[in-house]
């Protein structure tokens, strides 16, 4: 475990693996942090391959501090990914992510391409249904409590007590904040997630895309995951200039399957326990 500050921020990281090794991000989704099940697991399996593994808690997940000035949560999280690789002295590094993580690597890999090496992503995000599910999973709730009780009643939400609870400083941060304001910013950051025709992945114009012409191994989502839909992840594979799109290693229902999973990191059970299963694949591409 370590703390550094990038562009502001208090980030917690920690890696895995050997110094000399070649550097590998490893983003994990949701506002989970960098131990939830599956995620070290993963990182470890990877380290073991040869990589040096970073794990690290975005802003406003884990242990990390988190801020209100970037137009999006998708932007502060990809800029402080960029940050933390530059602060760090990262050179021609590997991304890997899911879920939230490749949205999260995808941005981040467009404001740096000559320093991305490969990239594996999984588990995209999408679908008009998908992002306004999004849109209120991350804002939605502290609009509605913002409004009715101000910024004790946000602090005092369920999505914020991992945070608060292994960053004291995450409560002192939102009750700093104005609550009109901080509505009409959860507003902005809610519509970021707009489903949009011109491109799968809110945050990521086409152009963006076209700059990724790294290696790249996309797996394909669920038949029936309407959270990551397989239209997003075939659209994204069309966009990407050098992508090599394949069946994840579990079948159709997946997410459906590991919805049902309580989050427990004690016991490493959680949405992400399964990620492990992705590693023969991931190092077979990664380490051509």
């Amino acid at each position: 475990m370590a703390k550094i500050d990038v562009g502001g921020l208090t980030l917690d990281y920690e890696f895995l693996g050997d110094e000399g090794a070649p550097p590998l991000v490893l983003t994990p989704g949701g506002r989970y942090p960098r131990d939830t099940a599956g995620v070290p697991e993963l990182g470890e399996k990877l380290a073991e391959a040869g990589f040096r593994v970073l794990l690290w808690d975005r802003p406003g997940c884990g242990a990390s501090d988190i801020a209100f000035t970037a137009p999006s949560e998708s932007v502060m999280n990809c800029e402080a990914l960029v940050g933390l690789v530059e602060a760090l002295g990262l050179e021609d590094v590997t991304l890997v992510g899911g879920s939230a993580g490749s949205r999260i690597t995808l941005m981040a890999a467009a404001r740096i391409p000559e320093n991305v090496r490969r990239m594996a992503i999984w588990w995209i995000s999408g679908g008009p249904v998908g992002l306004a599910g999004l849109a209120w999973f991350y804002c939605g709730d502290q609009i509605a409590a913002a409004s009715k009780g101000g910024m004790e009643a946000v602090a005092a939400l369920p999505s914020w007590a991992d945070q608060t609870a292994r960053n004291p400083r995450i409560r002192d941060i939102l009750l700093a904040q104005d609550p009109e304001q901080y509505i009409e910013t959860m507003q902005a950051w809610g519509k970021a997630f707009a489903y949009s025709d011109e491109t799968p992945v809110p945050g990521m114009a086409p152009a963006d895309f076209a700059k990724l012409t790294m290696p790249i191994l996309v797996f394909r989502s669920g038949k029936w995951d309407m959270a990551h839909t397989r239209r997003t992840s075939e659209w994204v594979n069309e966009l990407l200039p050098n992508s090599t799109f394949v069946e994840p290693p579990w079948d159709d229902q997946e997410w459906n399957y590991v919805s049902t999973f309580p989050v427990d990191t004690a016991n490493r059970r959680g949405r992400f326990e399964r990620w492990p299963l992705l590693a023969p694949m991931l190092i077979d591409f990664l380490k051509d």
